[in-house]
């Protein structure tokens, strides 16, 4: 249960920050964003605030947010339809019922003539007052009501292809560009709370409950000149003596205060999974700095660190090396969330913040459905001048999900392999 809660903790902050990138930038772009949605499939949670309806959605597969004008309008109203129209204070259209009208005494029941949503603003339509034709201006915000569900109408100006390639691309990069500041935010806040590791010396820091090197009178700060005999003058040479000799008492030197101690630890063993073999312990940390300065520092290397495995990773795709095992899906990621949740919370924590980067490396990818194959198609717009046919980049963009779908079913059924078979 502990491992489901910090799965749909770190699913839902990774998304809805990603998201809430393509939310904020098209908004202040002057796009009109309908749905900003975690998750897919049916809705089981929704509220409105603004324009912008925002729901919790049964799959736990992503999230979307719905801009005016990235697809095709569904609800075309031609000359002849008969619809019900509803005016505000100023004499502006502010409803318009398109079926259902009984259930709209205060509406007008018009018959259209001509209808523009988008430029004009405006129906041309017959009443029953035997007066001809008559104008009827519509306000920017009005609701197109349908089978009760109402949506504000979408002038050219706030929608998403009226803007230029330039607004078009910074909303869309918007999305993966908070998964790397989320990351950057998370790693920086556990450097500032919990420290920064200091590898630098050859030194100790926090030691872990039954310690042999405390039982041994070790002390935090510690300065240690040689292990086993042998000469250390950094952390990674220290832990790499200390591990060459499990289950053995090997002699400490080091310096404390000015003054030089020697004393025997009995060390531990622990299988090492990377070099499959057992290695020594003696139950200690590497000191740490909770400087805001070192944090800042931290939390940008560890997002380049990680950045730089996630590409090496991606480029054994060109040399013909990559294995589907070198990626995991949703049974894969549930597996290590609970693993890093067992260590602790600030493990766990630097975990969601590597899967930030992620998430934001392969939106960036260029094929289709994913934010790099979008931003590709508004690139190919800037060159060309004007954009690629909507049905034509949606049909590209919808193969591309399920070519997507299918390899994540596929890496899915590998995880279940590698875990469970």
């Amino acid at each position: 249960m502990d491992t489901f809660i910090a799965v749909i903790i770190i699913f839902g902050v990774l998304v809805a920050v990603h998201e809430w990138g393509h939310l904020y930038v098209a908004k202040k772009a002057g796009i009109l964003c309908r749905e900003f949605a975690i998750g897919f499939g049916p809705k089981i949670f929704s509220t409105k605030r603004n324009e912008t309806v925002y729901t919790v959605r049964l799959l736990p597969l992503g999230g979307f947010v719905r801009m005016a004008g990235e697809d095709p309008e569904e609800i075309q109203i031609k000359p002849g339809y008969e619809i019900g129209l509803v005016f505000n204070a100023n004499e502006q259209i502010s409803k318009i019922i398109v079926n259902n009208k009984s259930k709209h005494p205060e509406a007008k029941i018009v018959s259209v003539e001509r209808i523009d949503l988008e430029e004009r603003l405006m129906i041309e339509a017959y009443t029953d007052d035997e007066e001809g034709i008559q104008t009827f201006p519509v306000n920017e915000k009005c609701d197109l009501i349908v089978d009760e569900k109402p949506e504000q109408i979408a002038p050219l100006n706030r929608q998403f292809r009226s803007k230029s390639p330039l607004k078009k691309a910074l909303a869309i990069f918007a999305g993966p560009m908070m998964n790397f500041v989320l990351a950057f935010v998370a790693l920086l806040f556990v450097g500032l709370v919990n420290g920064v590791p200091q590898y630098d010396n050859a030194a100790f820091g926090e030691f872990s409950d039954n310690s042999p090197a405390k039982e041994a009178g070790l002390e935090q700060g510690d300065e240690v000149n040689s292990i086993a005999g042998e000469s250390v003058s950094d952390w990674d040479e220290m832990t790499a003596v200390i591990q060459e000799h499990p289950n053995e008492e090997i002699n400490v030197e080091a310096v404390r205060d000015g003054e030089r101690i020697s004393t025997s630890v009995e060390t531990y063993s622990r299988y090492d999974e990377m070099s499959e073999q057992e290695v020594g312990m003696i139950g200690v940390q590497a000191p740490t700095d909770h400087s805001f300065i070192q944090s800042v520092q931290y939390g940008g290397t560890q997002v380049y660190e990680v950045s730089k495995v996630i590409f090496d990773t991606l480029s054994l795709i060109i040399t013909g090396e990559f294995s589907l095992d070198f990626v995991s899906g949703p049974v894969g990621i549930y597996n290590y969330t609970g693993e890093a949740a067992s260590i602790g919370i600030f493990f766990l924590i630097q975990f969601a913040a590597m899967l930030s980067v992620n998430l934001g490396i392969v939106n960036l990818l260029p094929l289709p459905a994913l934010d790099g194959g979008r931003l590709l198609f508004i690139g190919y717009e800037a060159i060309r001048g004007k954009p690629v046919d909507p049905q034509k980049e949606g049909l590209i963009h919808f193969f591309g999900f399920a070519l997507l779908f299918l390899l994540m079913l596929v890496v899915t059924w590998n995880d279940i392999n590698n875990f469970f078979l």
